[in-house]
């Protein structure tokens, strides 16, 4: 797999994101202005066999050759999916000389979340208007299945700007309730032995998710003294087990991530299996 050097003459334009941490292989490719696409299938143990095909079959007409940077969802989630799509990432990023963005599950289910009223420190609150959805990445279906369980409700908010290189960030300073940053979102997820994956972040549209409690697998108890202990007010999301459609977050938050100048090498790029970062795959 070759990749065509930049001569000035032709300029890398998109992004793509994989999403394999689940049940469900979710890809998603966008310029962030106006060209973009996002597919899910829930192909469970046969995400092995087919995650090679569907990926050169869905990144057409585009090129590898078209690519600015990969995104991929690093986890928590299964160890094998995560395992494979890190991998598979990873080797993209290598042969085309192109970043790699490891993004967290949790914050792409954070990011996507609809606003809801807020719970914890302060009772309910109003909810802030909706983000603007207008020319980003669209909503990634899920796959047609009876037993979905996944989240709903990834939604685009990078606002159909150009990839552009070196793109400096439009920051905006937190304001307060209702305004660009909204409240905590506090993200739960199963884990294995009874326990569960547990995160906060805060979302702020213009520069993506701050973590405010990293991801960490506990026991149930110990997240719920976490939460009763939080220190200001929070929308609390269960996540089940399909996460494919939030593949258009992870490729969103990486796009937020190129804009500021980042450049993550693909050596850089670690999955989360539950305890530290795996080094060495």
């Amino acid at each position: 797999m070759n990749s065509n050097p930049q001569d000035g003459t032709s300029v890398k334009k998109y992004g793509l994101a994989l999403h394999t941490a689940s049940r469900e292989l979710g890809l998603a490719i966008s310029n962030f202005a106006g060209d973009s696409r996002c597919q899910t299938w829930n192909l469970d143990r046969d995400l092995a066999t087919h995650l090679h095909q569907y990926l050169v079959e869905f990144i057409g007409p585009q090129t590898w050759a078209d690519l600015a940077f990969i995104a991929v969802a690093k986890g928590p989630g299964g160890f094998t999916g995560t395992r494979m799509g890190m991998v598979t990432a990873r080797t993209l990023a290598q042969q085309l000389d192109i970043p790699v963005f490891a993004v967290s599950t949790l914050a792409a289910v954070a990011w996507a979340a609809p606003p809801q009223p807020p719970l914890g420190k302060g009772g309910l609150l109003n909810m802030e208007p909706p983000r603007d959805f207008v020319g980003a990445v669209p909503p990634c279906p899920p796959p047609p299945t009876d037993d979905f369980m996944g989240i709903s409700g990834i939604g685009a908010t990078t606002g159909g700007l150009p990839l552009q290189e070196n793109e400096p960030a439009q920051s905006q300073p937190p304001l307060a309730k209702g305004g660009l940053l909204r409240d905590d979102i506090a993200v739960q997820m199963p884990a294995q032995r009874g326990q569960l994956f547990g995160a906060v972040y805060s979302v702020n549209k213009d520069s993506g998710v701050t973590e405010l409690f990293t991801d960490t697998v506990m026991t149930p108890e110990s997240w719920q003294e976490k939460l009763d202990n939080w220190g200001n007010s929070y929308q609390l999301i269960e996540v089940g087990s399909e996460l494919g459609s939030s593949v258009s977050s992870v490729l969103e938050l990486a796009y937020l991530e190129w804009k500021q100048g980042s450049r993550p090498d693909w050596s850089d790029a670690l999955p989360f299996y539950g305890q530290h970062p795996v080094k060495g795959h």
